[in-house]
């Protein structure tokens, strides 16, 4: 049954954090369009004392709980002996051969699974579970989470005929359940994720033709944008695989259209752009003309990319700087609206200044991070509002070090900045809920992903350690 809609309100921002003096630094990456120079003078002016307090800590916040047992899944993850050993677990798992492996007929497989890498990436199986994710996250000072619903369909694995349509409503229609009580559990101003290959067969073959949603498609997902927007909260739409993103982006402008016009000046509904894909500027060049052209604000969540061992090599920048490029360019376009030669322009009637736009920067690449902080920073000190609603996103599980030390928000008056342009960023954590059955395909992708990222892992796994003799310090009255 739909909800009554309400007028859409404005987000209200978090508490204004106390002053603190530490910042992310501005380091940068070679090849990007964004020059560091102006942004790591402007650090300078407030950076830290070296000498650091315990209180100081980015991770300090976090329960030793978490502290241990991300230590213990990031040092698995960020060594390549014990990586591959446990990818294959989790492929065992996500396609049992007997009952022995199937976590959702072996009780006790269940609850291990749950209870170590379930729990570190997921929200839980129920409302109640989930509820209680979200309330520890915000807890610790997040302004909300991206909450999404695990079922979904990859190309190849489904037995179900896409003719059939009896079979086809019935998927369409589990996705439709879960999606609304996904939306439901999530609270005013957080995301809730969409895959729409999550609809099932029918749907898969159907963005596969790069054809329209079927008439019952098209109905449930109004329902849930109806949902949404009543409820004040956001929805995004996740990248896939190239054999279906094509369609997904025909889908993603339809009704980014139908949602944003509802909300003047404000995204509702956003799409996921992959920056290791070479056609990815030119894509959100023409859906940022889309955009201008239907009266809309386009939603913008942009991420490296989860695809890379699947997709056609060809289809990828050559080597990681190209996409760090990639990403740090568009970035830049992104946040200062004006085209450059990373994002240029699908209009020539607008060369320069891009449409309305707000932003999601999906990453865990912490010198991109820190770039798009110190680019902020440099707005914030000059009096510049682009009007660009931006918000930081990490997944649950990884990347702590880098959403805490964003939490550590952005200079104190006292800095120079102006007060009116002085805000908190807004941090959010990606969560996927589900019973461990239906996540465990989320949990093997999450695997596959770190083996091309086993450095960056390798960073946050030296966090956590150095973390864990921090408070062990402190226990013992060893530190200074």
């Amino acid at each position: 049954m739909m909800a009554t809609r309400r007028p859409l309100r404005a987000l209200s921002g978090s508490p204004k954090a106390s002053p603190i003096r530490r910042y992310v630094s501005g380091t940068s990456n070679a090849k990007s369009s964004i020059t560091a120079t102006s942004a790591s003078s402007l650090l300078h002016q407030t950076s830290p004392s070296p000498k650091k307090k315990d209180a100081d800590s980015p991770l300090a916040k976090l329960p030793l709980s978490a502290v241990l047992r991300s230590l213990m899944i990031l040092s698995v993850s960020s060594s390549s002996l014990l990586l591959k050993p446990c990818i294959y677990t989790l492929s065992v798992l996500a396609h049992p051969k007997t009952v022995l492996l199937d976590v959702a007929k072996n009780p006790l497989l269940n609850a291990l699974v749950k209870h170590t890498i379930y729990k570190q990436f997921n929200a839980g199986e129920n409302k109640l579970e989930v509820q209680q994710s979200i309330r520890a996250i915000k807890s610790l000072g997040y302004r909300g989470v991206l909450l999404g619903y695990a079922k979904e369909v990859l190309v190849g694995e489904s037995n179900v005929d896409p003719l059939d349509e009896t079979a086809a409503r019935e998927e369409v229609q589990m996705w439709l359940d879960g999606t609304l009580q996904t939306v439901d559990m999530a609270q005013e101003g957080d995301f809730v994720a969409l895959k729409f290959t999550g609809m099932g067969t029918q749907a898969l073959s159907i963005l596969q033709q790069q054809a329209a949603p079927s008439p019952f498609m098209d109905s449930a997902i109004q329902k849930v944008c109806d949902l949404a927007i009543s409820r004040n909260v956001r929805l995004l739409v996740d990248a896939e695989e190239q054999a279906v993103q094509p369609g997904i982006e025909n889908w993603t402008m339809k009704y980014q259209k139908y949602c944003n016009s509802q909300t003047p000046g404000r995204a509702i509904f956003y799409n996921t752009y992959q920056a290791y894909l070479r056609s990815t500027p030119a894509t959100l060049a023409k859906h940022l003309e889309m955009s201008r052209q239907e009266g809309y604000t386009l939603g913008v969540k942009l991420v490296r990319g989860a695809y890379l061992k699947t997709e056609p090599r060809h289809l990828i920048w050559a080597e990681k700087e190209e996409t760090d490029a990639c990403y740090d360019g568009v970035v830049e376009a992104l946040l200062t609206r004006r085209y450059n030669s990373m994002l240029k322009s699908a209009s020539e009637q607008h060369k320069t200044e891009l449409p309305p736009v707000n932003v999601i920067i999906a990453t865990h690449n912490r010198e991109s991070v820190q770039k798009a902080h110190a680019l902020r920073l440099q707005q914030a000190s000059r009096a510049e509002d682009k009007g660009v609603d931006l918000s930081y996103a990490q997944l649950q599980g990884m990347a702590d070090e880098v959403s805490c030390e964003l939490l550590q928000g952005f200079p104190a008056p006292e800095s120079g900045v102006k007060n009116s342009f002085v805000e908190s960023p807004n941090v959010y954590k990606l969560l996927t809920w589900g019973s461990v059955k239906e996540c465990m395909g989320f949990l093997l992708r999450r695997a596959v992903e770190n083996t091309e990222a086993v450095a960056r892992t390798k960073q946050s796994q030296e966090a956590m350690f150095d973390e864990l003799k921090r408070r062990a310090r402190k226990a013992f009255r060893l530190s200074n």
